[in-house]
């Protein structure tokens, strides 16, 4: 969901303008994926390389992630919507991280759309830590190395249980994956748009939706006659 910053900028206004306005694009995408039944949709809310930013902004980012569960919880159990967060314990403080899952824990029960909800994620932390899970699990059981697949990988990923993505929707004109699903997304199809995240309506991702209808997907095969 990239372009906050920007968008912000060229209204003047500092950059936790732009991610309020972002939160309030995810209410929009949120809604249309439940009007044409999505069965899964990930939002990459905050990287591990994010970090970096200013510490005021990083702190306002995990306000706003923590408000938006808060703010959205009923609408999201109204629309049967199942809120996962994945991504890293790492430098997040305890009471915080008990409160957030606390909070997308209320919408375990629904059946509906899957939220995923990536937070304080990284792709390459994410291999890195399915390795460390299967190594220990391992131990005791050396035939699960033997017997390994990339659909059984698959299980010690933050995903578990869920398909690859089909699309990645990129905004804002960036032409890079920015450590995200890097397993699970490689046969996805990437949809670039030069539109910032805040101005990404309904609208915008029905035109990514369409074009991927267009799309021929061969996974590597060649096309049917």
């Amino acid at each position: 969901m990239d372009g906050n910053g920007r968008w912000a900028a060229k209204r003047h206004r500092p950059r936790v303008y732009g991610h309020r306005a972002g939160a309030r694009a995810v209410r929009k995408v949120v809604e249309l994926a439940t009007e044409i039944k999505l069965g899964y949709l990930t939002i990459y809310a905050f990287s591990t390389e994010n970090w970096k930013r200013p510490a005021n902004e990083v702190q306002a980012l995990l306000k706003l992630l923590k408000d938006y569960l808060i703010k959205e919880l009923p609408e999201l159990n109204r629309e049967n919507i199942k809120v996962r967060i994945i991504g890293t314990q790492d430098r997040l403080d305890p009471s915080y991280l008990t409160e957030i899952h606390q909070l997308a824990g209320e919408t375990a029960q629904n059946t509906g759309l899957n939220l995923n909800i990536a937070f304080n994620y990284g792709g390459r932390l994410e291999i890195i830590e399915g390795i460390k899970k299967l190594f220990q699990e391992s131990k005791n059981n050396p035939e699960l190395v033997d017997n390994l697949t990339p659909q059984t990988f698959g299980n010690y990923l933050y995903t578990a249980g869920q398909p690859d993505p089909d699309l990645i929707i990129r905004t804002s004109g960036e032409y890079r994956l920015s450590n995200f699903l890097l397993w699970q997304s490689a046969y996805a199809e990437i949809y670039i748009t030069e539109t910032l995240w805040p101005d990404f309506d309904k609208v915008e991702f029905l035109k990514a939706i369409i074009d991927f209808q267009g799309r021929k997907r061969r996974f590597g095969g060649i096309e049917s006659e």
